[in-house]
């Protein structure tokens, strides 16, 4: 990952992980913080492919974008439900998210 790639992910999670903690407290504008975040992260998973030939990667590389949408949609979930059913969708995101960043790498480094 490019360095200003991993500030601009950095940034997004830092206003994900803000926007997702006030949001329980109900403040208005907590949802906005969150999108900002979440457009950060998945801007940065869109933009960072996979060029080499390993299958299992490639299906990562899926999983890795779903869980950017997955966090996308969060967002949106935040703005159109009554109480907090985009917890589910953030918790199916995070795990997608936590395991491809660990699994990634790790095979990354096997092929070489």
């Amino acid at each position: 990952m490019k360095q200003y790639q991993s500030m601009i992910f950095g940034a997004g999670a830092i206003l994900a992980l803000l926007g997702a903690a006030v949001m329980i407290t109900g403040w208005e504008y907590a949802p906005y913080i969150y999108c900002v975040g979440a457009l950060l992260i998945a801007y940065v998973q869109l933009t960072n492919g996979y060029k080499g030939d390993n299958v299992t990667i490639k299906r990562l590389r899926k999983q890795q974008v779903f869980g950017a949408v997955l966090l996308l949609l969060t967002g949106l979930f935040m703005f159109t439900t009554q109480h907090n059913e985009w917890v589910v969708c953030l918790t199916v995101a995070a795990v997608l998210e936590l395991y491809t960043a660990y699994r990634i790498p790790y095979l990354e480094e096997k092929d070489k």
